[in-house]
């Protein structure tokens, strides 16, 4: 046991953490290997503001829903998906830029535009083409569309390529796993190995079950405490840091502290109606959070507690994921940020606050179930669905009651 726990203190030298910021980790799921047939887009967000909110926009061409920082004015987006179903997210890589020029950081702006202005991946190639370089950009896109359309672009400011993950020679197993480099970018740099190994690990024992949903995406990668290049799980009672003091060094693990939101978009299969396309949201620090479903066609009433309140820019499920997250990381003074207390968000005995949420979380993806597969033959039914959200506000309150919140 002392010797995992040297290993984990000498990992934060051997892999430094400057590089935080925008370090995401993603994966697009074709239909071949879903539960449903239906694709699926999945965005865990790590950024230097763990504040997020979800807001809804009339674009240029398209309506859309959009994840945004909450100090951040309107223009940007995150992850976000559109009235036609075309759905977009980035991950930041660090290998792909070959010019000098200081345009950078642009990538919200760029999916806020392509949200409003593109219906399927032809049209996201052409918005590629007709934009004015330098894009401002390096950046991996993960795109899906209502028409089976699903697709990485690697892009920098001159110049993109196409990952097709319809393609059986770039996409085998019907999947893609993108974290913080690039395909085609230059060999050996970038960042997140350690966690594109652990994310794809995960990922392969399930691939030949070919039934991948969002929830599985929550529980087993959003919240997983596996570290590949340590050959650790935290929630196996065998390396439980319970079985010492209960802290680990928060290196390298899917979610971190720096995680900020993990967005799971549950396309359509063509010829189905694209308002039906999902997307299942958990603002703040997945481990605390609760993952909650957004539909475009609510328009500007989506869930009050995934939005911007009127006293606040931020929006209420976060703040309670972000005060779980601060409990669980209690040292401020010198490098006491990068401890994590891991027995407050899993243990033995149950009252972690993963282990509280979980059937609450259950009872969402419960209520939602077979008003999805009725609305997928006769359209979103907009009252029965605002029912659904007040009632999935309840449980969430009901939710952060018991881990003392409330």
């Amino acid at each position: 046991m002392k010797t995992f726990f040297y290993c984990l203190i000498i990992a934060v030298f051997w892999f430094p953490s400057a590089i935080s910021v925008f370090a995401c980790t993603s994966a697009i799921f074709t239909g071949k290997v879903t539960a449903d047939g239906r694709p699926l887009l999945w965005k865990h967000r790590d950024t230097d503001d763990e504040n997020n909110h979800i807001k809804y926009f009339n674009g240029k061409k398209y309506s859309f829903i959009a994840l945004m920082n909450s100090e951040e004015t309107d223009g940007t987006a995150w992850t976000g998906t559109n009235n036609v179903g075309f759905s977009i997210m980035n991950t930041a890589s660090y290998n792909l830029k070959d010019d000098k020029d200081p345009l950078q950081d642009m990538e919200g702006v760029v999916m806020y535009k392509a949200l409003s202005e593109c219906k399927n991946l032809a049209d996201f190639e052409k918005f590629l083409d007709d934009y004015p370089p330098p894009i401002g950009v390096e950046a991996n896109f993960g795109v899906i569309d209502a028409e089976g359309g699903a697709a990485y672009y690697e892009v920098n400011n001159t110049r993109w390529t196409k990952v097709d993950a319809n393609d059986a020679k770039t996409a085998p197993n019907g999947y893609l796993v993108y974290t913080n480099f690039s395909y085609t970018g230059r060999f050996n740099e970038g960042m997140g190995y350690v966690r594109y190994q652990t994310a794809s690990e995960i990922i392969a024992k399930k691939a030949s079950e070919r039934n991948f949903t969002p929830q599985w995406i929550f529980n087993n990668l959003s919240r997983s405490f596996y570290h590949s290049l340590l050959g650790i799980d935290l929630k196996n009672e065998k390396f439980s840091p319970e079985n010492a003091l209960g802290w680990v060094v928060d290196q390298d693990f899917i979610p971190r502290k720096s995680t900020t939101a993990s967005i799971v978009v549950q396309g359509v299969k063509p010829g189905e109606n694209p308002e039906m396309t999902i997307m299942w949201t958990v603002l703040g620090y997945p481990p605390a959070g609760i993952a909650v479903p957004l539909w475009v066609k609510q328009g500007e009433n989506q869930p009050k507690c995934m939005m911007r309140t009127d006293t606040s820019t931020h929006s209420e499920i976060c703040d309670y994921a972000v005060e779980l997250k601060h409990k669980s990381f209690p040292i401020t003074r010198g490098n006491g940020n990068k401890y994590l207390f891991f027995k407050s968000l899993y243990n033995q005995s149950g009252s972690g606050y993963m282990q509280l949420l979980y059937p609450f979380e259950n009872e969402i993806f419960d209520i939602y179930a077979k008003p999805v597969e009725k609305w997928r033959k006769s359209g979103i039914d907009r009252q029965e669905l605002h029912l659904l959200q007040t009632k999935t506000e309840n449980i969430i309150k009901e939710a952060y009651a018991k881990t003392h919140l409330l």
